[in-house]
């Protein structure tokens, strides 16, 4: 046997020796353990022991357990290794014998065995003796609480246990290194080492860290980056920059310079969390899970359990439930529980109704009594069929009704009732006595204009309107409206968006006078954006009375001299799609004279920016715009009205004339067609006893609001307008003695003027 096979065998017994003595229970590996290596040279061959749990008297007295297991080790010699040897369960790890790359898996849980130390290996610093992974399936999961890294120190710390790196943290020409086994095992990364490229390999789910020995350059993903020093081996142990890691891997970090210590936040856990997608669950139905998981290092989910949980549910109660995933690490989430509340199963409501009588004579007003049940008392829809208030045609009528719990269970009850041939009303009559406040009944509408006119007249209180509502639909970005306004100021903004994209509409107050200017805003109605303009002129004027009627709504802005602000600013909340519509009502005072421009821009441009190059629009010949002194008109009426019918005119330039004003933009005189924006302040002094008070629009469909005697009156209710001239919605009636009754109106943009409110006598009931 020649030299160099003798220095082989002996360096392969050496090795076999140091890890005999690891443990008092350690073994050979027995005879069918052997493993058949092929030929392959070795440069070197290194001892590398991972870091283990000891307990905190060791660190600090130096237990000679520690020492005793890890017997000192020279190796210097290369050469190469033939034939079968056996090979014992060690740490021990030669790079792939095909030049490849050696993976790592690491299950160990042998006693503690500190990293090689400098007094136990001294092996010259090649590429070939970067520290490696072990191989076998013995090493244990990283823990996956922070780590504490003590400088100048190998202690480090984690989840209440002590372990010791192979080197200790060391700063070296100003950058802290550490060793990179001792904090990536910590951590719970996978480790290679490639012989081809002489590289160390971190593994980080599909991130890739690769380090060499002596080389400031590593890369990322293949993208290479600077370190602030470069890695280095010491005494076999493979050291690089900690910010290296942290940085490339997004681990935090925070620095106490008094403890003289290094924390890791560290979370490598897998994530686990579910949901229910029922807002309540009933006994018996099928429970509907939905998970989510995740693993901070991006690794593979690939196990998870259930405690508690179940399909469905038998009984009624209070269950709890966990949930939780396992990575490719083997490491398990912490439980993810939620404690649910089984209900009983829902019952479905019972929808029931009875009428005053079973039998009714045409014209004879029912009354119906919505008996329907819940056992949850939760009926959230009622939906009538046939329900009318009284029928003119004989025979059996058949009235539904149906009711919806919150659960969305129904239930629907029919009764048949009875018409007779005889007649209590005519249907004129009925309508006249019983159709509801703020609901509309059919008439013949051509019988309006032989009514007498009420001559009323009216003063104005100082208010300038400005109306902007041309072009109603606004093609490109722009100024529609422009003025210059101090005292009691009227805003009425209408506008639908045409130009393709999502816009916002502002209104910017500037200040240009020497002093501060005070902007108050009064009160506020703003409705939409909504694609129906019907719907958002209704409802900006509802809001706007009841703004009135509370004063919620008030604001006040000083605005400095040479300042712009944004004022009404409701406006500008939410942009507006392509065809939908904003309305807005709104007064305001100033103290000083502001200017206003009202602008239409794309959502996320800077209306002040915009401003100076925005266009002025033109009016678009059909609808309205102009500023209009005066916008509201009282009218006192003392004289009785009800005793016979009649009517009174609003919006028709007649008895209610336009209010004359000029468009500022376009330097032209302006009349306010249908008189909106107005707000009419009506005081009738003397209404009849038995005096039916409506709104009957003359000029097409109508649907809006108004305050009577202090009370919201829908026209017409819910979403009803009043379609034509022959249909009338009540507005108030007057009982057995004359009346003061006062109305406020504003006609709501979208819909049609003139109107009129008749004056009609009740009939006698029966």
């Amino acid at each position: 046997m020649n030299l160099k096979k003798k220095l082989s065998i002996f360096t392969a017994l050496a090795v076999l020796q140091a890890f005999a003595v690891g443990s008092v229970n350690a073994q050979s590996a027995p005879q069918d353990d052997t493993t058949s290596v092929n030929t392959a040279k070795v440069e070197s061959v290194e001892v590398l022991k991972k870091e283990q749990p000891i307990a905190e008297s060791e660190v600090r007295t130096g237990s000679s357990n520690a020492s005793t297991s890890t017997p000192s080790t020279k190796v210097k010699e290369t050469g190469t290794l033939t034939g079968t040897e056996a090979t014992p369960k060690t740490d021990i790890e030669k790079p792939g014998i095909d030049g490849g790359e050696t993976t790592t898996n690491e299950t160990s849980t042998k006693p503690v065995i500190q990293e090689g130390t400098p007094e136990d290996i001294e092996t010259p610093a090649t590429p070939a003796q970067i520290e490696q992974p072990s191989i076998g399936d013995n090493s244990t999961v990283a823990s996956g609480g922070n780590l504490t890294l003590y400088m100048n120190s190998d202690k480090m710390e984690q989840d209440g246990n002590t372990y010791l790196a192979g080197q200790p943290m060391t700063v070296k020409n100003g950058v802290s290194y550490v060793a990179i086994r001792a904090l990536v095992d910590r951590v719970g990364y996978g480790v290679k080492y490639d012989n081809k490229t002489k590289e160390t390999i971190i593994i980080s789910g599909d991130n890739e860290l690769r380090f060499k020995t002596n080389s400031t350059v590593y890369t990322v993903n293949g993208e290479s980056r600077t370190m602030k020093g470069p890695a280095y081996q010491q005494k076999n142990t493979f050291m690089v920059p900690l910010t290296s890691i942290t940085q490339a891997l997004n681990i935090t970090y925070k620095v106490n310079q008094s403890a003289k210590t290094v924390v890791l936040n560290l979370n490598t856990k897998p994530v686990a969390s579910f949901v229910i997608s029922q807002k309540e669950i009933f006994a018996g139905d099928k429970v509907d899970y939905v998970t989510s998981s995740s693993s901070p290092n991006g690794l593979d989910i690939l196990d998870e359990r259930w405690t508690g949980r179940q399909e469905s549910f038998d009984q009624a109660g209070t269950y709890t439930i966990s949930y939780q995933v396992q990575d490719s690490n083997g490491q398990w989430s912490d439980p993810y529980s939620m404690t649910i509340q089984v209900l009983s199963p829902n019952l479905p409501p019972v929808a029931m109704f009875t009428t005053d009588k079973e039998q009714y004579k045409m014209g004879e007003k029912i009354t119906y009594i919505d008996q329907s049940t819940d056992d949850e008392n939760s009926i959230e829809k009622t939906v009538w069929e046939n329900n009318s208030l009284a029928f003119f045609e004989p025979g059996p009528k058949t009235v539904t009704l149906t009711v919806t719990d919150n659960h969305g269970a129904t239930n629907t009850y029919s009764k048949v009732i009875t018409i007779t041939n005889e007649t209590l009303y005519s249907f004129s009559d009925f309508n006249l006595l019983f159709t509801p406040v703020g609901q509309k009944f059919t008439f013949n509408g051509g019988e309006v204009t032989s009514m007498e006119k009420v001559p009323y007249t009216y003063t104005d209180e100082p208010s300038l309107l400005i109306r902007s509502n041309s072009p109603e639909t606004v093609n490109t970005e722009g100024i529609v409206y422009k003025e210059s306004s101090s005292g009691q100021t009227r805003f009425m903004i209408h506008h639908v968006n045409n130009t393709g994209k999502r816009v916002k509409m502002y209104v910017i107050a500037t200040n240009n006078n020497p002093n501060p200017a005070v902007f108050e805003q009064q009160n506020m109605g703003f409705a939409g954006p909504t694609p129906y303009a019907t719907v958002a002129g209704k409802l900006s004027i509802d809001k706007w009375f009841k703004s009135i009627q509370t004063g919620a709504d008030q604001k006040k802005e000083v605005i400095q001299p040479g300042e712009s602000k944004l004022i009404l600013t409701e406006l500008n909340k939410t942009p507006m799609k392509e065809g939908q519509v904003i309305s807005l009502y709104s007064d305001a005072y100033s103290d000083y004279s502001l200017d206003y421009n009202v602008i239409l821009v794309e959502e996320n441009k800077d209306p002040f920016e915009a401003l100076p190059m925005l266009p002025v629009l033109d009016r678009d010949g059909v609808h309205n715009r102009g500023t209009y002194p005066n916008a509201t008109r009282i009218i006192t009426y003392d004289q009785q009205v009800g005793a016979k019918p009649a009517r009174l005119p609003l919006g028709d330039n007649s008895s209610d004339p336009n209010l004359v004003g000029t468009d500022p933009m376009a330097y032209t005189d302006a009349s306010n067609a249908g008189n909106f924006g107005v707000l009419y302040k009506i005081t009738l002094n003397n209404v009849a006893p038995r005096t039916l008070i409506s709104f009957n629009p003359r000029g097409g469909k109508y649907s809006g609001v108004a305050l009577v005697n202090n009370q919201v009156v829908p026209i017409a209710d819910g979403n009803v307008a009043v379609s034509n001239s022959s249909e009338q919605s009540v507005l108030y009636r007057t009982g057995a003695y004359g009346e003061s009754v006062t109305i406020l109106f504003s006609a709501a943009p979208g819909s049609n003027l003139p109107v009129s409110l008749l004056f009609t006598p009740l009939p006698s009931e029966k």
